[in-house]
């Protein structure tokens, strides 16, 4: 696009592998301090994953080398769900110990409700959600809201599912819907690539970009207060503050 092009800085945000596909952020110019920003914020991503019963393979997808095949003639819709509850129980057990805000405050409370509590460090990956969107054995799709994941943990967690049915299976495809702020409503094709498309999808990206970032403030404050009243001793054992 020019000369005035040549040194402009682009920055990559939360990666995808591969074998993946969806919503990739990136920043530039300017924008790439932004990235840092959201990247600080822990915002929360949504996939949608494809598995597929009766084989293992040693890389957990499709593609990889085959390991062993079993039936799935048992599996019930009713037992995927069961076990999905269970991952997103044992999940939400481990994002409350990271999260380091105290749930006896109303804010805190209020933030629970609406499912926005997150850790503000690097934790190990969490699905705060996950649900089967379709079942038609072999094949199943699932949609899974995450933080601090990889596509290769998604995988996995497929791999886990089948062992956790008394088979097994593996994962034809993960498909990331939605990055913090950002959707596949926002994404450019690859043959959409033009200055012009750039610069109106940044221009479009603005409000959502500010709006979540405030929000994290916030929700940061929140968390700083719990805090500071934990180590003042100001919450007494009922969640009621004291004198």
């Amino acid at each position: 696009s020019g000369p005035v092009f040549t040194h402009l800085k682009t920055g990559a945000g939360h990666r995808l592998d591969t074998k993946s596909s969806g919503v990739f952020v990136l920043g530039v110019g300017r924008g790439n301090q932004l990235l840092d920003e959201v990247r600080d914020a822990h915002l929360s991503r949504t996939y949608t994953v494809r598995g597929l019963f009766g084989k293992a393979t040693d890389d957990f997808s499709d593609t990889g080398k085959l390991i062993e095949k079993t039936t799935f003639d048992h599996i019930t819709g009713e037992k995927l769900e069961r076990i999905l509850s269970v991952i997103q129980g044992s999940n939400h057990k481990a994002l409350l110990q990271c999260a380091n805000i105290d749930l006896k405050t109303q804010e805190a409370y209020e933030l629970a409700v609406r499912g926005l509590i997150r850790p503000m460090e690097n934790s190990p990956p969490l699905i705060t959600a996950i649900r089967c969107l379709q079942f038609a054995p072999p094949e199943f799709h699932l949609e899974i809201h995450c933080l601090h994941e990889t596509q290769q943990y998604l995988r996995k967690i497929i791999h886990e599912i089948g062992l956790e049915l008394k088979s097994t299976a593996v994962c034809t495809q993960v498909r990331r819907v939605r990055d913090g702020a950002f959707t596949l409503d926002d994404a450019l094709l690859r043959t959409q690539w033009t200055l012009h498309n750039i610069r109106n999808a940044i221009l479009r990206s603005r409000l959502k970009v500010k709006m979540a970032l405030r929000d994290s403030m916030a929700y940061q404050e929140i968390c700083a207060g719990s805090e500071r009243e934990r180590e003042a001793g100001l919450v007494s054992g009922d969640g009621r503050r004291t004198a």
